[in-house]
């Protein structure tokens, strides 16, 4: 006879997910039988990354575990089975298809949208937006559809905003309150994420109240607001917040909040000792947690009760760092300041960069209540370590988040961390679960992970986690093993002197007599293109030669970026951002021939999409007639060289930005590195061309140049640095020479300039003692090496139309000179898009 207990799980999202795999990895089901119900039809998903649905990803590429983890676990997931009834008196659940007995039974039934009570809520074309089936539901709904509407204006509403963005709907974001995000920003934060929003081309109507949803003329809808005005669209989505699932609770008598949600203590225990509640459908202390990370912790905590372990729920941080339609917004503790009547606030607004961040310290200044951060996430971090391990902020806490150019204080490495800093919220996982890992026996990053699970949630941790195993590791006298790939034993600058040293000019010299002799000869997907960067840095041989193409990704190798329907851009180069008519002209005629989607950048280029594998050498071959060459947009190369009109035409430029933009791009293009570099110049100190947030930034002086290095923007912007004052033309063209190369010389595959300069040993002192006062002896070797790669340089384009066996792989199919029939091409606003 068996002496397991009866356990229910109702709901199988990603907290009564966690529940299971914590009973399954523990030992738990010699204990109990576990029965799942999910009343959708998939097994549990990250709904973390629930928008990811919309560009490409399935329920399959979603879900949290493999098909079969459930039945070979042991456990019995019941999926498309809703539980309609607890019956107490009987110790059973009621659904649909029959009554099931339990011992203890654990809600997980997370939430529910609210939908306003309007009128006309529950018309056709009125979706909410929580479930796979939801966006489903939206999907078909915007095939039909032009317009939509997001009412609400919360993380979720502009979660949702951001989806119907990706269906090409224009979109519409309506909030009641006076600001987006109330919960997380203030006023000035709201304000500046407003305008960050509406620059995407969503509008943000504010203080609005829907009276009633009706027939549009127009549209199908006409929404009615509290003034009268009225808005009309195609399809409307509710995302005003969330409600528990606490109905089940409701009908079997369980303590239920004054605002819902399902009473529980510490323990997670209800009002019922043989039922537990987790998750949003959970009230704990009269609060209601929506994060994922105070979920996993609830579900530990019931874990622990149910095996009559010790661990409690105490109540979870609900800082969060998020990126909400490609804008960052961060909110740590109280970020308000409402909670501590004696607190202090720093503030910092760049309203050119569009950056906002806000500080609550104690009234003495030592330690960090909460923080506010919209437009760059880049200290988060950091500032979330002060706030989580009571760590005593520097003399001058404003230095925390003003730009690193002005003196900000530096970022907190792992060795400063106490042990119970928090490393990965989401599994709750402390820098002392991590050393006790490693004195358990991991030995390296990933054997951590398996061990605590950290970085397998939103992921957000991942760099930190990394730093502090290396760091531990190395305080271990562990040697951390920092090869490129298992191909070589040898880190990319270690690749970099062997190659210039010893002349290598192939992948296959190179891994024959430095390889790895025991790994496949072929390298990987690692090592290839690291090497091939390497090879052409040092030697600027055609990277579409006979020897070299086999180690290109297919950008490379097709000298175009590929792009979500398996066309190409097309990207020629355009110095400085200046163009003459008639070259404006040829774009056009190629872009009609062709049918290309024209569109002009921020790098102040004319980018064409669209172009067919199979047409690109014709395309190119028309614009190097017509005097244009490649412009590298495709490659880890320098990309593009941003500028203001200067002194030529703007009356407060003091130098000639365009011409200084002009000559450096003509100088360093074509120069393989690492990652990608951007150059900005900015005729004055107004700053138009945006040169501090570029790998390499010149300002001009009324005495010369003033040079910044280190800057970029993209996910985690960093503000340049400033590296040297009033340099003359030679003086700037010798410094950056020095610069690039030295950054070409020592970072590592990848690596941006700004996580070079980050990690740099020495930090900027280091790097000046090294580029401006020669501290190695190594200047005019970079110097020499800068002006090989000048005098050799070539359209790669240019080489490739007047070789015809490199013009052969330029066709969809080998045994077949056909377009690629699956490339099907729909028409918006006057120009074609994938469909």
């Amino acid at each position: 006879m068996s002496t397991q207990q009866q356990l229910i799980i109702i709901g199988n999202g990603m907290v009564g997910h966690h529940l299971v795999e914590q009973l399954v990895d523990n030992g738990a089901l010699e204990r109990y039988q576990v029965t799942v119900f999910g009343e959708e039809r998939h097994r549990a998903y990250d709904r973390v990354h629930l928008s990811e649905y919309f560009s490409g990803r399935d329920a399959d590429s979603l879900a949290l575990c493999e098909a079969d983890y459930y039945a070979t676990s042991g456990v019995e997931l019941r999926t498309s089975e809703a539980v309609i009834e607890i019956d107490r008196n009987s110790q059973e659940v009621v659904t649909d298809q029959g009554r099931y007995p339990y011992d203890r039974l654990v809600l997980a039934t997370g939430s529910f949208p609210f939908v306003p009570p309007i009128p006309g809520n529950d018309r056709d074309g009125c979706l909410v937006y929580r479930t796979l089936d939801d966006l489903d539901a939206i999907q078909a709904a915007a095939e039909n559809a032009t317009t939509g509407v997001v009412v609400g204006g919360g993380l979720l509403g502009l979660e949702a905003a951001n989806a119907l963005r990706g269906l090409n709907l224009d979109t519409a974001v309506v909030e009641f309150a006076s600001r987006l995000m109330p919960m997380q920003v203030d006023n000035e934060g709201g304000e500046l994420l407003r305008e960050k929003i509406e620059a995407l081309g969503v509008q943000v109507l504010l203080e609005r109240a829907t009276q009633r949803i009706e027939d549009g003329e127009a549209s199908r809808h006409r929404m009615v607001f509290q003034d009268d005005k009225v808005l009309e669209t195609d399809l409307i989505v509710f995302s005003a917040g969330i409600r528990p699932r606490d109905q089940l609770a409701r009908d079997c008598g369980l303590e239920i909040g004054e605002r819902g949600g399902v009473v529980v203590d510490n323990q997670c225990l209800t009002s019922d000792p043989a039922i537990l509640a987790i998750g949003e459908v959970a009230l704990w202390n009269q609060s209601i947690f929506g994060l994922v990370a105070p979920g996993y912790q609830m579900a530990k905590a019931a874990f622990s009760t149910l095996t009559e372990g010790d661990t409690q729920f105490g109540g979870a941080d609900m800082s969060t760092k998020l990126k909400l339609l490609g804008v960052d917004v961060g909110s740590i503790g109280d970020a308000h300041g409402n909670q501590n009547p004696s607190a202090r606030m720093f503030r910092y607004l760049d309203p050119i960069k569009q950056e906002y961040r806000k500080l609550v310290v104690s009234s003495d200044g030592k330690k960090l209540l909460g923080a506010m951060l919209v437009g760059n996430n880049g200290v988060y971090d950091t500032l979330l370590q002060y706030y989580s391990n009571g760590i005593e902020l520097p003399d001058e806490p404003a230095s925390l988040i003003l730009p690193q150019s002005s003196g900000a204080a530096p970022t907190l490495g792992p060795g400063a961390l106490p042990e119970t800093a928090t490393i990965c919220s989401c599994h709750n996982v402390s820098k002392g679960d991590i050393c006790a890992t490693i004195d358990a026996g991991a030995v390296d990053l990933g054997g951590v992970k398996v061990a605590t699970k950290a970085s397998t949630g939103c992921g957000g941790c991942t760099a930190l986690l990394k730093s502090v195993v290396d760091h531990e590791l190395e305080a271990r006298g562990v040697e951390v093993d920092k090869s490129i790939c298992e191909h070589f034993a040898h880190t990319r600058q270690e690749l970099y002197d062997i190659v210039r040293v010893e002349g290598i000019k192939t992948f296959t010299d190179l891994i024959e007599k430095h390889g790895n002799a025991d790994t496949h000869r072929l390298g990987c997907d690692i090592c290839k293109p690291a090497v091939a960067s390497i090879l052409a840095s040092c030697f600027n041989e055609p990277i579409t030669d006979a020897a070299h193409i086999p180690l290109q990704d297919t950008n490379d190798t097709f000298m175009a970026n590929m792009q979500k329907n398996g066309t190409y851009s097309v990207v020629p180069r355009v110095a400085g951002g200046e163009i003459t008519p008639d070259k404006l002209i040829v774009l056009g005629e190629v872009a009609k021939k062709y049918s290309l989607y024209s569109k002009v950048t921020g790098g102040q280029r004319i980018d064409l999409f669209g172009a067919r594998l199979e047409d690109l050498p014709d395309i190119w071959s028309e614009l190097i007639a017509a005097g244009f060459e490649t412009g590298h947009a495709y490659g880890k190369s320098l990309r593009t060289v941003k500028s203001c009109v200067g002194s030529t035409w703007c009356r407060y430029g003091v130098q000639d930005s365009v011409g200084m933009a002009i000559q450096l791009e003509n100088r360093y293009k074509g120069l393989r590195s690492p990652h990608k570099i951007k150059f900005g110049v900015s005729g004055c100190t107004r700053e138009c061309a945006e040169a501090q947030s570029k790998d390499i930034g010149i300002i001009a002086t009324e005495n010369g140049w003033n040079l910044y290095v280190c800057g970029n923007g993209g996910m985690r912007p960093r503000h340049a640095e400033l590296f040297a004052t009033d340099l003359d033309d030679e003086q700037l063209y010798r410094t950056i020479d020095r610069f690039l190369m030295f950054y070409v010389r020592t970072a590592d595959r990848l690596q941006r300039t700004s996580v070079w300069r980050e990690n740099l040993d020495g930090g900027l002192e280091y790097l000046k003692e090294v580029i401006l006062e020669d501290s190695l002896g190594i200047n005019d070797e970079l110097e020499r090496q800068m002006q090989t790669v000048v005098d050799t340089y070539q359209c790669e384009w240019a080489d490739a139309i007047s070789d015809p066996e490199k013009l052969k792989r330029f066709r969809s199919f080998v045994n077949d000179d056909r377009p690629d029939p699956s490339i099907i091409m729909t028409s918006e606003r006057g120009q074609l898009r994938p469909a």
